[in-house]
């Protein structure tokens, strides 16, 4: 059985400097994309976890910026923390389980959220 289409985006970092957290995928699934889910970010989550999310959408903005962007090799589960807030569906109908769905910024939701992660100036 062959492996679904999966974009890789080069030059986009594998993980947290640093840490286990993962960014990427090496390789599609063969049943297919873990759907995206909207995960609540509750108050009391670890540090670390927070650096994840702020590292993370550091990485989208640097890479995206406020342009669509193909879901491709990037991790369901790091998304999932950021999905239905900081980044949205960019297309209707959208398909939350597949590889090639279209997602964006949300940019002004995004800068409230994770401020230092747009400090750059971009």
């Amino acid at each position: 059985m062959a492996l679904p289409y999966m974009l890789k985006h080069r030059g986009f970092p594998g993980r947290l400097p640093g840490t286990d957290f993962q960014f990427v995928l090496r390789r599609a699934s063969k049943s297919g994309a873990t759907p995206l889910v909207a995960r609540e970010r509750y108050a009391d989550r670890k540090p670390a976890d927070r650096r994840a999310d702020a590292g993370f959408m550091q990485a989208l903005w640097e890479h995206f910026g406020d342009q669509p962007f193909e879901r491709g090799n990037l991790d369901a589960g790091r998304l999932s923390w950021l999905f239905g807030r900081e980044v949205v569906p960019a297309e209707d109908p959208f398909d939350n389980a597949s590889y090639e769905a279209m997602l964006v910024i949300d940019v002004d939701h995004a800068r409230a959220s994770f401020p230092d992660a747009f400090e750059r100036g971009y």
